[in-house]
């Protein structure tokens, strides 16, 4: 697609009837329209590179209330707004009176009155859904402890790339059944892709998400499997992800967490069992020599910097859709 006819494409997709809708998590949207933003984010990521702007949201402001760490979260959204013409503006969680005791309900009113949109990154999932409910704008979530949504939709979009296609891509998540597997498999089934997941005893996935995955694979024509053995998982796979073994909010485990995760490392005698085509993915921060070995996350499958770059581009097209 020309560079030129781009603005025109997106003023016609079928995103635009999304204006105004909240992205908490990806299940929200059908395969058809994570599809649609997946057509769209590879549209402005080629306008970016190709030095063209893309400024739908000028005037428009996103309010970024953080009460965990981030660096991809934090810097691909402003940079995001920006680049789509409009402000990103970040607020610490506890710098704001939310952090002095004031009602969740009373500060969506309140900002609704101020911005445009408002992405959250916190711990827990009821939190954003309330912020949800009192809001008057379109909320996204830029992480809880249940849910990632922007990352599994940047996930996708580097398979996409990489593979050419999504539906029958076979993808192994090996480690903690945590809030980036949780939405991971849901985007992943959602498109069509057989997923498999390996986790140790006893940090298996949310029961309910994972009853969710099946029903909307057997809508898709995806699968999943659901097993304690990495190597079942990985057999053949065309994409092998995973993530840190203590997620943030879960340090005062981490010595326990080590030794029920010894067996689940993602390393050459394991990825040995992937198609030799395969694809190495992590979220981010990565812990190497804990849930990956070194020769694994920079050898040559490793698409790990793509998949972050592509929470840029990705996050652009749901800013995009929903303001």
């Amino acid at each position: 697609m020309q560079p030129v006819k781009i603005l025109e494409h997106f003023q016609n997709l079928p995103l635009q009837k999304h204006k105004g809708k909240d992205f908490l998590r990806v299940d929200e949207f059908s395969g058809e329209e994570l599809m649609e933003l997946l057509h769209l984010a590879a549209h402005i990521k080629q306008l970016q590179k190709l030095g063209q702007p893309f400024t739908p949201l000028q005037g428009k402001t996103l309010g970024m209330i953080f009460d965990k760490a981030s660096t991809r979260t934090r810097v691909s959204f402003e940079v995001g707004m920006h680049q789509l013409g409009g402000l990103g503006m970040f607020m610490s969680g506890k710098e704001l009176q939310l952090g002095r005791g004031e009602p969740i309900s009373d500060t969506a009113k309140v900002l609704s009155r101020y911005v445009d949109a408002i992405m959250i990154r916190t711990f827990s999932h009821s939190y954003v859904e309330e912020l949800a409910e009192h809001a008057s704008i379109p909320i996204i979530n830029g992480l809880t402890d249940l849910y990632h949504p922007c990352q599994a939709l940047a996930d996708m979009l580097t398979i996409w790339e990489h593979k050419g296609k999504l539906k029958g891509v076979k993808l192994a998540y090996v480690g903690d059944g945590n809030n980036v597997a949780n939405s991971l498999v849901l985007a992943a089934v959602l498109l069509g892709l057989e997923v498999r997941v390996a986790t140790p005893v006893g940090y298996e996935m949310d029961a309910a998400i994972v009853a969710k995955a099946v029903e909307y694979a057997k809508k898709s024509g995806g699968k999943m499997i659901v097993t304690h053995d990495p190597v079942e998982a990985v057999a053949g796979a065309d994409a092998v992800y995973t993530d840190v073994w203590t997620s943030m909010g879960f340090e005062e485990e981490n010595e326990v967490r080590l030794k029920a995760f010894a067996e689940y490392q993602v390393n050459e005698q394991l990825v040995a069992h992937a198609d030799r085509h395969y694809l190495f993915l992590h979220c981010l921060p990565a812990h190497r020599g804990e849930e990956v070995s070194a020769g694994v996350i920079d050898g040559a499958s490793s698409v790990i910097f793509d998949q972050a770059e592509n929470r840029l581009h990705a996050q652009k097209a749901v800013l995009a859709a929903l303001v």
